[in-house]
């Protein structure tokens, strides 16, 4: 399951992520669009999953660390790019940043990204990490949903 350069990959990694959420009995729908916008002017956007009910919306992301154990750092841009999206997504929405578990050295790429970048995370966003191994998925990060 390596980066999402390919665009098979990230649609396989939608797919499980789907596949995940039907586990814990959330029904999500690819391509979810709902109006967003920081004023009263809105605009459509396709989230990778999403339901209106349960309200809940989901971004997902299968990047790797490096061969070195480095971040790629251009990818997690698109990380902040989501976070953006769902900053600008109504609040009664239950928001969900789901990704890729790659660790190195005992730290996976997760937590490094909410380490470097927990300025950037508004409370109420989730961070989950998913273990294709395993079929499992974690939150990595704890943060007031305030």
């Amino acid at each position: 399951m390596g980066n999402s350069d390919n665009p098979r990959k990230g649609s396989d990694f939608e797919k499980r992520a789907k596949e995940f959420f039907m586990t814990e009995g959330i029904v999500l729908e690819s391509g979810f669009s709902i109006p967003i916008g920081f004023s009263s002017v809105k605009k459509a956007h396709k989230f990778d999953l999403g339901s209106h009910e349960p309200p809940i919306l989901v971004e997902c992301k299968c990047h790797s660390l490096t061969e070195s154990g480095n971040s790629p750092s251009a990818k997690l841009s698109v990380w902040n790019e989501a976070i953006f999206y769902f900053m600008a997504a109504p609040n009664n929405y239950r928001k969900i940043l789901f990704v890729l578990k790659s660790i190195k050295d005992g730290k996976s790429l997760a937590e490094h990204y909410i380490k470097s970048n927990r300025h950037l995370i508004p409370n109420g966003v989730e961070i989950w990490e998913y273990s294709p191994e395993t079929g499992t998925a974690n939150r990595v990060n704890i943060i007031d949903a305030t």
